[in-house]
């Protein structure tokens, strides 16, 4: 009896996981096949030399991988574009290390936005021209990790492009 309970469990579970599975990319329409993923210029005030290509690189790299779509350029049904619009680092925590010293920043945020526009010309509904923000807090001096933040921002900006983009998630 227990072996049969134990089958069934098995059984059951392995139908919800592949029910869950058939859900991804649900809301990419049947006619998108490819799209044109452009070079995103870096425009913000304060400028990294290699975000345009690290964050352009993210958003294909997860296209490719959580996508069944493929990425060519001119000739395509899709055409996502935008720039790096903000690179900001910002206190969000002070300390007051003594009454006759000023405080200092105990914590910092670097925040970066994305402005991206995504136009599908046979569902213009799914249509979009949007900034994506994304931001990671840190302490100490920003110069040794600045490239391991930007890229948990950029992780964090290409799963929010991509999700409303293809997944139809708000």
């Amino acid at each position: 009896m227990k072996k049969l309970l134990g089958i069934i469990i098995v059984s059951s579970l392995s139908l919800m996981l592949s029910s869950c599975y058939t859900l991804k990319n649900s809301s990419i329409p049947p006619a998108l096949k490819t799209i044109d993923v452009q070079f995103f210029e870096n425009n913000a005030p304060l400028v990294v030399n290699n975000l345009s290509q690290t964050f352009t690189e993210a958003l294909k790299n997860r296209i490719r991988s959580q996508s069944r779509l493929s990425i060519t350029r001119n000739e395509s049904d899709a055409t996502m574009s935008g720039s790096i619009v903000g690179y900001t680092i910002a206190p969000v925590s002070i300390e007051a290390v003594a009454s006759n010293v000023a405080p200092i920043a105990d914590a910092n945020r670097l925040t970066i936005t994305v402005k991206v526009k995504f136009v599908y010309e046979a569902d213009k509904k799914i249509n979009f021209e949007q900034n994506f923000p994304g931001f990671v807090n840190f302490r100490g001096d920003i110069g040794s990790q600045e490239q391991n933040l930007i890229k948990t921002i950029v992780d964090q900006i290409t799963e929010d492009v991509f999700n409303k983009a293809f997944s139809n998630w708000q």
